[in-house]
Protein backbone atom coordinates (compact mmCIF):
# COMPACT_ATOMS: atom_id res chain seq x y z
CA UNK A 1 0.00 0.00 0.00
CA UNK A 2 3.10 2.39 0.92
CA UNK A 3 4.72 1.68 -2.74
CA UNK A 4 1.31 2.05 -4.50
CA UNK A 5 0.66 5.18 -2.50
CA UNK A 6 4.13 6.60 -3.79
CA UNK A 7 3.51 5.74 -7.38
CA UNK A 8 0.36 7.63 -7.28
CA UNK A 9 2.36 10.72 -5.63
CA UNK A 10 4.80 10.45 -8.85
CA UNK A 11 1.88 11.38 -11.12
CA UNK A 12 1.10 15.04 -10.80
CA UNK A 13 -2.10 14.81 -12.65
CA UNK A 14 -3.72 12.41 -10.70
CA UNK A 15 -2.57 14.03 -7.17
CA UNK A 16 -4.30 17.12 -8.47
CA UNK A 17 -7.71 15.23 -9.91
CA UNK A 18 -7.67 13.90 -6.62
CA UNK A 19 -7.64 17.26 -4.49
CA UNK A 20 -10.23 18.96 -6.70
CA UNK A 21 -12.13 15.43 -6.72
CA UNK A 22 -11.94 15.80 -2.48
CA UNK A 23 -13.69 18.98 -2.97
CA UNK A 24 -16.56 18.28 -4.83
CA UNK A 25 -17.10 15.78 -2.86
CA UNK A 26 -16.85 17.61 0.21
CA UNK A 27 -18.96 20.59 -1.48
CA UNK A 28 -21.42 17.41 -2.02
CA UNK A 29 -21.57 16.42 1.89
CA UNK A 30 -22.05 20.09 3.30
CA UNK A 31 -24.52 21.49 0.52
CA UNK A 32 -27.05 21.44 3.27
CA UNK A 33 -24.66 23.75 5.66
CA UNK A 34 -23.39 25.79 2.57
CA UNK A 35 -26.80 26.57 0.86
CA UNK A 36 -29.85 25.02 3.37
CA UNK A 37 -32.45 26.98 1.22
CA UNK A 38 -34.42 24.58 -1.63
CA UNK A 39 -32.38 25.33 -4.65
CA UNK A 40 -35.74 25.03 -6.81
CA UNK A 41 -37.25 27.80 -4.77
CA UNK A 42 -36.38 31.69 -6.22
CA UNK A 43 -34.57 34.02 -3.80
CA UNK A 44 -33.03 36.77 -5.56
CA UNK A 45 -33.70 38.98 -8.88
CA UNK A 46 -33.92 36.75 -12.21
CA UNK A 47 -30.78 37.16 -14.46
CA UNK A 48 -28.13 38.55 -11.79
CA UNK A 49 -24.59 38.49 -13.19
CA UNK A 50 -22.22 36.79 -10.74
CA UNK A 51 -20.69 39.05 -8.24
CA UNK A 52 -23.45 41.51 -8.86
CA UNK A 53 -24.93 41.51 -5.93
CA UNK A 54 -23.36 40.47 -2.65
CA UNK A 55 -23.60 36.70 -2.10
CA UNK A 56 -24.90 35.71 -5.16
CA UNK A 57 -21.17 34.13 -6.53
CA UNK A 58 -22.42 32.81 -9.55
CA UNK A 59 -25.50 34.66 -10.58
CA UNK A 60 -29.32 34.03 -10.95
CA UNK A 61 -31.03 32.38 -13.20
CA UNK A 62 -34.45 33.09 -15.28
CA UNK A 63 -36.53 32.48 -12.00
CA UNK A 64 -34.08 34.02 -9.64
CA UNK A 65 -32.64 30.63 -8.74
CA UNK A 66 -29.24 30.93 -7.03
CA UNK A 67 -26.57 29.28 -9.54
CA UNK A 68 -24.16 28.31 -6.82
CA UNK A 69 -27.02 26.73 -4.82
CA UNK A 70 -27.72 24.74 -7.75
CA UNK A 71 -24.28 23.95 -8.71
CA UNK A 72 -23.53 22.80 -5.12
CA UNK A 73 -26.60 20.24 -4.85
CA UNK A 74 -26.31 19.50 -7.99
CA UNK A 75 -22.69 17.74 -6.88
CA UNK A 76 -24.59 15.44 -5.03
CA UNK A 77 -26.89 14.12 -7.65
CA UNK A 78 -24.40 13.86 -9.86
CA UNK A 79 -22.14 12.01 -7.76
CA UNK A 80 -24.67 9.60 -6.22
CA UNK A 81 -25.99 8.95 -9.90
CA UNK A 82 -22.15 8.14 -10.84
CA UNK A 83 -21.03 5.73 -7.98
CA UNK A 84 -24.29 3.76 -7.53
CA UNK A 85 -25.03 3.51 -11.24
CA UNK A 86 -21.60 2.11 -11.37
CA UNK A 87 -22.11 -0.15 -8.80
CA UNK A 88 -24.87 -1.78 -9.93
CA UNK A 89 -23.34 -2.09 -13.81
CA UNK A 90 -20.04 -4.09 -11.78
CA UNK A 91 -22.28 -6.11 -10.30
CA UNK A 92 -24.18 -7.14 -13.43
CA UNK A 93 -20.67 -7.32 -14.97
CA UNK A 94 -19.29 -9.46 -12.39
CA UNK A 95 -22.23 -11.62 -12.65
CA UNK A 96 -22.17 -12.14 -16.42
CA UNK A 97 -18.22 -12.05 -16.41
CA UNK A 98 -17.42 -14.77 -13.78
CA UNK A 99 -19.29 -17.66 -15.15
CA UNK A 100 -18.12 -16.90 -18.62
CA UNK A 101 -14.27 -16.55 -17.84
CA UNK A 102 -14.34 -19.62 -14.91
CA UNK A 103 -16.55 -22.36 -17.02
CA UNK A 104 -15.93 -21.54 -19.82
CA UNK A 105 -17.25 -23.63 -22.62
CA UNK A 106 -21.32 -22.91 -23.54
CA UNK A 107 -21.48 -21.03 -20.79
CA UNK A 108 -19.30 -18.45 -22.08
CA UNK A 109 -20.45 -18.63 -25.51
CA UNK A 110 -24.15 -17.52 -24.39
CA UNK A 111 -23.14 -15.42 -21.91
CA UNK A 112 -20.69 -13.57 -24.27
CA UNK A 113 -23.60 -13.80 -26.85
CA UNK A 114 -25.86 -11.96 -24.47
CA UNK A 115 -23.50 -9.17 -23.58
CA UNK A 116 -22.93 -8.39 -27.55
CA UNK A 117 -26.05 -8.11 -27.98
CA UNK A 118 -26.40 -5.30 -25.40
CA UNK A 119 -23.29 -3.97 -27.11
CA UNK A 120 -24.99 -3.30 -30.35
CA UNK A 121 -27.73 -1.43 -28.95
CA UNK A 122 -26.20 2.47 -28.64
CA UNK A 123 -25.87 2.91 -24.69
CA UNK A 124 -27.16 6.84 -25.23
CA UNK A 125 -30.02 6.04 -26.88
CA UNK A 126 -30.68 2.76 -24.87
CA UNK A 127 -30.35 4.60 -21.99
CA UNK A 128 -33.12 6.87 -22.70
CA UNK A 129 -35.90 4.62 -23.96
CA UNK A 130 -35.17 2.79 -20.42
CA UNK A 131 -35.97 5.79 -18.55
CA UNK A 132 -38.56 6.81 -20.67
CA UNK A 133 -39.85 3.55 -19.69
CA UNK A 134 -39.55 3.72 -16.32
CA UNK A 135 -40.65 7.43 -15.88
CA UNK A 136 -38.13 10.11 -15.10
CA UNK A 137 -37.00 9.64 -11.37
CA UNK A 138 -33.42 8.65 -9.44
CA UNK A 139 -34.05 5.30 -9.70
CA UNK A 140 -34.90 4.78 -13.23
CA UNK A 141 -31.49 6.97 -14.44
CA UNK A 142 -29.30 5.35 -11.86
CA UNK A 143 -31.11 1.71 -13.40
CA UNK A 144 -30.52 3.03 -17.58
CA UNK A 145 -26.97 4.23 -16.62
CA UNK A 146 -26.21 0.55 -14.79
CA UNK A 147 -27.67 -1.65 -17.26
CA UNK A 148 -26.16 0.04 -20.49
CA UNK A 149 -22.64 0.11 -18.98
CA UNK A 150 -21.96 -3.58 -17.64
CA UNK A 151 -21.00 -5.10 -20.89
CA UNK A 152 -17.50 -3.39 -20.74
CA UNK A 153 -17.17 -4.99 -17.02
CA UNK A 154 -18.64 -8.38 -18.45
CA UNK A 155 -15.64 -8.74 -21.22
CA UNK A 156 -12.92 -7.53 -18.33
CA UNK A 157 -13.84 -10.00 -16.05
CA UNK A 158 -14.06 -12.90 -18.48
CA UNK A 159 -10.54 -11.88 -19.82
CA UNK A 160 -8.97 -11.34 -16.40
CA UNK A 161 -10.83 -14.94 -15.38
CA UNK A 162 -9.70 -16.76 -18.34
CA UNK A 163 -6.23 -15.13 -17.45
CA UNK A 164 -6.22 -15.96 -14.24
CA UNK A 165 -7.67 -19.73 -13.49
CA UNK A 166 -4.58 -21.32 -15.43
CA UNK A 167 -2.45 -19.64 -12.54
CA UNK A 168 0.15 -22.38 -10.31
CA UNK A 169 -1.79 -21.11 -7.19
CA UNK A 170 -5.59 -21.58 -8.82
CA UNK A 171 -3.96 -25.13 -9.19
CA UNK A 172 -2.90 -25.75 -6.15
CA UNK A 173 -5.81 -24.86 -4.74
CA UNK A 174 -8.16 -27.14 -7.33
CA UNK A 175 -5.66 -30.02 -5.40
CA UNK A 176 -6.37 -29.03 -1.71
CA UNK A 177 -10.16 -29.94 -2.84
CA UNK A 178 -10.93 -25.80 -2.35
CA UNK A 179 -14.60 -25.67 -3.70
CA UNK A 180 -14.99 -23.68 -6.90
CA UNK A 181 -17.09 -20.73 -5.06
CA UNK A 182 -13.61 -20.79 -2.94
CA UNK A 183 -11.13 -20.33 -5.57
CA UNK A 184 -12.95 -17.70 -7.58
CA UNK A 185 -13.98 -15.67 -4.18
CA UNK A 186 -10.31 -16.35 -2.53
CA UNK A 187 -7.58 -16.94 -5.35
CA UNK A 188 -8.97 -15.37 -8.80
CA UNK A 189 -11.18 -12.38 -7.91
CA UNK A 190 -8.37 -10.67 -5.93
CA UNK A 191 -6.40 -10.61 -8.38
CA UNK A 192 -8.18 -9.53 -10.95
CA UNK A 193 -8.72 -6.05 -8.96
CA UNK A 194 -6.21 -4.23 -10.20
CA UNK A 195 -8.09 -3.24 -13.65
CA UNK A 196 -11.32 -3.13 -11.98
CA UNK A 197 -10.58 -0.72 -9.94
CA UNK A 198 -9.34 1.47 -12.68
CA UNK A 199 -12.05 0.57 -14.94
CA UNK A 200 -14.78 1.53 -12.32
CA UNK A 201 -13.20 4.78 -11.46
CA UNK A 202 -13.58 5.89 -14.93
CA UNK A 203 -16.99 4.50 -15.41
CA UNK A 204 -18.18 6.55 -12.59
CA UNK A 205 -16.90 9.34 -14.90
CA UNK A 206 -19.08 8.23 -17.97
CA UNK A 207 -21.75 7.80 -15.72
CA UNK A 208 -22.21 11.96 -14.70
CA UNK A 209 -21.81 12.10 -18.31
CA UNK A 210 -24.69 10.07 -19.10
CA UNK A 211 -26.70 11.11 -16.25
CA UNK A 212 -25.91 14.72 -17.42
CA UNK A 213 -27.20 14.49 -21.00
CA UNK A 214 -30.43 12.50 -20.09
CA UNK A 215 -31.00 15.52 -17.44
CA UNK A 216 -30.09 17.86 -19.94
CA UNK A 217 -33.29 16.18 -22.28
CA UNK A 218 -35.14 16.78 -19.38
CA UNK A 219 -35.80 12.85 -18.84
CA UNK A 220 -33.77 13.44 -15.19
CA UNK A 221 -35.61 13.48 -11.70
CA UNK A 222 -37.90 16.50 -11.41
CA UNK A 223 -37.20 16.34 -7.38
CA UNK A 224 -33.64 16.96 -7.85
CA UNK A 225 -31.18 19.47 -9.10
CA UNK A 226 -28.83 18.16 -11.70
CA UNK A 227 -26.13 20.04 -13.48
CA UNK A 228 -27.44 18.77 -16.55
CA UNK A 229 -30.59 20.21 -15.71
CA UNK A 230 -29.08 23.30 -15.11
CA UNK A 231 -27.25 23.84 -18.65
CA UNK A 232 -30.24 22.25 -20.54
CA UNK A 233 -32.76 24.77 -19.08
CA UNK A 234 -30.70 27.61 -20.09
CA UNK A 235 -29.01 26.31 -23.36
CA UNK A 236 -32.27 28.95 -24.86
CA UNK A 237 -31.01 31.51 -22.94
CA UNK A 238 -26.95 31.54 -23.63
CA UNK A 239 -27.12 34.93 -25.15
CA UNK A 240 -29.07 36.82 -22.94
CA UNK A 241 -27.46 34.89 -19.79
CA UNK A 242 -23.90 32.94 -20.53
CA UNK A 243 -23.54 32.53 -16.87
CA UNK A 244 -26.16 29.80 -16.19
CA UNK A 245 -24.72 27.34 -18.99
CA UNK A 246 -21.04 28.45 -18.37
CA UNK A 247 -20.97 27.02 -15.17
CA UNK A 248 -22.53 23.91 -14.52
CA UNK A 249 -21.12 22.89 -17.40
CA UNK A 250 -17.60 23.98 -15.79
CA UNK A 251 -18.94 21.76 -12.67
CA UNK A 252 -19.20 18.52 -15.32
CA UNK A 253 -16.18 19.33 -17.18
CA UNK A 254 -14.03 19.96 -13.60
CA UNK A 255 -15.34 16.46 -12.06
CA UNK A 256 -15.25 13.90 -15.10
CA UNK A 257 -11.46 15.55 -15.60
CA UNK A 258 -10.72 14.94 -12.43
CA UNK A 259 -12.09 11.36 -12.35
CA UNK A 260 -10.05 10.55 -15.37
CA UNK A 261 -7.21 12.20 -13.98
CA UNK A 262 -7.40 9.89 -10.98
CA UNK A 263 -8.29 6.84 -13.17
CA UNK A 264 -5.10 7.29 -15.15
CA UNK A 265 -2.82 7.24 -11.74
CA UNK A 266 -4.95 4.08 -10.50
CA UNK A 267 -3.38 2.40 -13.72
CA UNK A 268 -0.10 3.46 -13.61
CA UNK A 269 0.34 2.62 -9.67
CA UNK A 270 -1.50 -0.93 -9.77
CA UNK A 271 1.38 -1.32 -13.25
CA UNK A 272 4.26 -1.78 -11.70
CA UNK A 273 5.75 -2.76 -15.20
CA UNK A 274 3.93 0.28 -16.54
CA UNK A 275 5.74 1.98 -13.85
CA UNK A 276 9.81 0.47 -14.51
CA UNK A 277 9.04 1.14 -17.81
CA UNK A 278 8.92 4.98 -16.72
CA UNK A 279 12.12 4.56 -14.53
Amino acid sequence: MKGLSKRFAKNIGAVAGLLVLCLIVLMALGANGLYPENPWDPSVAPFLKPLQEGGVWLGSDSLGRDIASGIVHGARASLLVGCVATAVALVIGLAVGIPAGFLGGRSDEILMRLTEIFQTIPSFFFAIVLVAIFQPSFASVIAAVGLVSWPPVARLVRAEFMRVKSSEFVEAARVQGLSNLRIVMAEILPNCLSPLIVMASLMVANAILLESAISFLGLGDPNLMSWGYMVGASRSLLRLAWWMCLFPGLAIFLTVLAINLVGEGLNDALNPRLHRKGQ
